[in-house]
């Protein structure tokens, strides 16, 4: 995935940049015009398990897994679902950065 996506460490956050037909196959929905606009949110959890756990919740509250957790080629752990309004999530274990107790993200760990 080297120089497909672009990162950016924001203040508490990260930023990723890249190709909407790529993110549309990732998420295992359509690029169709509709129903899609191009975006996904992230929630980025602590642990491998805790991916599946967070899809779970987000189904069991009405929301669409469009993609099953899965091992992903870049090392981590993700699925996505849409929530009831057909906004995208991801929810992705990353074991190369780092999630503090107050949720904030930083890429690349320490």
């Amino acid at each position: 995935m080297a120089g497909e996506v672009a990162f950016f460490q924001l203040p508490g956050m990260g930023l990723a940049l890249w190709h909407r037909a790529a993110l549309a196959a990732d998420a295992g929905v359509r690029d169709s015009g509709a129903g899609f606009g191009g975006i996904a949110l992230a929630y980025n959890t602590r642990s491998r398990e805790e991916v599946a756990e967070v899809l779970a919740a987000a189904q069991a509250a009405g929301g669409r897994i469009t993609r099953a957790a899965a091992d992903t080629p870049w090392g981590g752990h993700a699925g996505y679902f849409a929530d009831p309004d057909g906004h995208l999530w991801e929810v992705a274990w990353n074991p190369s950065w780092t999630v503090a107790a107050d949720g904030t993200v930083r890429i690349g760990g320490g």
